[in-house]
């Protein structure tokens, strides 16, 4: 049964494979892309069998193109350390100590902050009081 189902599939499969080889509509066997600077040519293609495709890109593989060289942000004004810092202040919402609904341990962070703005207040009250003269007899 099964030589019987192979058998079938061979015998309907010849007529497309025989008309691939007798058609002159076969893809070709290489296709070459090439960029193109300047005043380059495009080159001829080596066979019959081959398809070369050109595109000019601009003057020079050297520089930037005209429409990029006036950008108002360049990401080569940035710190590495400033980009690190921006990476972590987005990602805070979602990590531990956040203060935040959305990720985990959101709460502990509600806590941290509470205890570090009790200790600010303490700090700037001990200062005010430090500043005030003839506070103590």
């Amino acid at each position: 049964m099964i030589r019987m189902m192979l058998l079938a599939t061979l015998v309907v499969a010849t007529p497309v494979l025989a008309q691939e080889a007798e058609d002159g509509n076969a893809p070709p066997q290489r296709v070459r892309s090439v960029l193109l600077y300047g005043d380059d040519q495009c080159p001829k293609a080596e066979s019959e069998d081959e398809v070369v495709i050109c595109s000019k890109v601009g003057e020079s593989p050297y520089r930037i193109p005209k429409k990029l060289r006036k950008s108002k942000f360049s990401p080569d004004s940035v710190s590495w350390t400033r980009r690190a810092e921006l990476v972590d202040e987005v990602n805070r919402v979602t990590l531990p100590g956040s203060c935040s609904p959305i990720g985990s341990f959101g709460h502990t962070g509600c806590t941290i902050q509470m205890l570090q703005q009790w200790r600010a207040e303490r700090a700037e009250q001990k200062a005010a009081e430090a500043a005030i003269p003839g506070g103590e007899d």
